[in-house]
């Protein structure tokens, strides 16, 4: 890259100076994509929403566990009703559970393997004392369905889906915006460089000038006055250079900043200033911008995450169920080869039910405000549609228009250069004054400035219908910001 092999280089070996760093358009750009903060901030959330999605999709996989109790031992006193009589309890025991469980993203059920395999040793003083050691392991399958309620499990996925996939279109809205103000910084510190170099050629010609008057006034030719007035042009031309100056360092700085370039360091940009007409159907500008705009698709996302807000606010509070289901068998032997000798079966099957009666109107009004926020959503969806078509309308009507200003302007600086070599001429031999003079250079100064204004303005505004649409003009191509499969599930 470059911008880049310049930075790496920038430092002069052997001196204290460092070289100055040259940056096109394309430079800018290519490094503000992975230097400049704002951009960077916004890849990092991306990335942090991609790593939620891979995590979630993860859980979604069979779940292995393995629960230990090395050792567990207590003793305490305790009274038994049937002896009335107290006694002391000893208990040892070691015991482990592994489990394996898939939750079932079709039914937001869940299934469960478990395998427990305990010893206890447990001491009783209770009749002249009594102990008993043995081993014990239960295996059963399980399964929960809840009944009666939205599937959270797919709804949790599909939500983190969403949120990923609203942060890479975030990243590439960001993408957009940092190229429009790249673009729009690059073009300002241009026209410093421009104004500046503008300056030195006025203070190029205030000086010839004054020379010219000086040696006229020494040869008694032209009166004092006139060298007064060229003096003067002088020491203008001269504020004004060092005014050019300042507000190049201030452009720069500005720039560096948005680039993400060590403030420190020296920059110049380049570019060519050339104005060559685009063709820009409004038609088709009009029909991709209402069509590929990546705002739009948030606005889907958002309307999808409204519905499932919607969902979940209905079924805050509502009738709601759960079935459970458990298949096993369990043994116990004080020699673990003979623990499933004589093995228990222990089906379990439940059915419960959650009834909400009354609970002061507070579902209702909460289903309600959903609503109403629903309402309002679309309304606004509506409003963004129309101000994308009319930034579209003004943009095509403004490039029409600036096409014209280019050329008036184009026209207007080749008769100011006219105009200021004819009048150098009269000023030589005296048919002008300073003041007149001034003013054919300042003329010339502006027509040159509005020249190359025109010709940026644009350019942005290029950039501008490009943004709005998607669409490069310049390339007869769509402009795709960053992939992403707006199907993925």
């Amino acid at each position: 890259m470059t911008a880049v092999m310049a930075l790496t280089t920038a430092s002069v070996p052997g001196t204290d100076a460092r070289a100055q760093i040259v940056l096109t358009m394309e430079d800018a750009l290519e490094y503000s994509s992975l230097h400049n903060p704002d951009l960077i901030n916004s890849r990092m959330s991306m990335e942090r929403y991609e790593q939620n999605l891979i995590a979630q999709k993860a859980s979604l996989k069979s779940r292995f566990s393995l629960n230990l109790q090395p050792i567990t031992f207590s003793q305490s006193r305790q009274f038994d009703n049937r002896f009335s009589d107290w006694y002391t309890n000893r208990s040892l025991s070691s015991s482990g559970t592994f489990s394996i469980s898939q939750p079932i993203i079709w039914t937001d059920a869940t299934l469960s393997l478990n395998n427990s395999l305990s010893w206890q040793r447990n001491e009783s003083s209770i009749n002249g004392g009594t102990s008993n050691q043995a081993f014990s392991n239960s295996l059963y399958l399980s399964l929960t369905q809840p009944i009666f309620t939205y599937n959270r499990t797919k709804m949790n996925l599909r939500q983190i889906e969403m949120n990923y996939e609203n942060a890479r279109i975030s990243y590439a809205l960001q993408l957009l915006n940092v190229e429009r103000n790249i673009t729009s910084q690059f073009y300002s510190l241009f026209m410093s460089q421009q104004n500046l170099e503008i300056s030195e050629s006025e203070l190029e010609n205030a000086e010839k000038n004054f020379n010219i008057i000086k040696d006229k006034v020494e040869a008694d030719l032209v009166t004092k006055d006139e060298y007064y007035q060229a003096e003067l042009n002088l020491a203008q031309s001269r504020s004004s250079l060092e005014n050019q100056r300042v507000s190049l360092e201030n452009a720069k700085d500005n720039f560096k900043q948005a680039l993400g370039i060590p403030l420190d360091e020296d920059i110049r940009v380049v570019c060519d200033v050339e104005a060559e007409p685009v063709l820009v159907s409004f038609d088709k500008a009009l029909e991709s911008a209402t069509t590929t705009r990546l705002e739009l698709r948030q606005r889907e996302i958002s309307r999808e995450q409204q519905e499932m807000s919607m969902i979940q606010v209905k079924d805050n509070d509502s009738f709601s169920g759960n079935i459970s289901l458990s298949l096993g068998v369990m043994g116990d032997d004080p020699d673990f080869p003979h623990i499933y000798d004589n093995p228990t079966n222990n089906p379990r099957v439940s059915v419960s039910f959650s009834v909400p009666i009354f609970d002061w109107g507070a579902r209702k009004a909460r289903i309600k405000a959903a609503e109403i926020e629903r309402k309002m959503f679309e309304l606004s969806a509506e409003e963004e549609l129309k101000s994308i078509e009319m930034n579209v309308r003004s943009t095509c009507r403004s490039l029409d228009n600036l096409l014209g200003q280019i050329a008036i302007a184009e026209q207007s600086q080749k008769n100011a250069q006219l105009t200021y070599d004819l009048n150098e001429e009269r000023y030589r031999n005296g048919e002008l004054t300073g003041m007149q003079m001034n003013q054919f250079q300042t003329q010339l100064s502006n027509s040159k400035m509005s020249y190359t204004q025109a010709i940026i303005n644009y350019k942005v505004q290029l950039l501008n219908i490009k943004i709005l649409t998607l669409y490069d003009f310049e390339k007869d191509a769509p402009v795709v910001p960053i992939t992403y499969d707006r199907n993925n599930k």
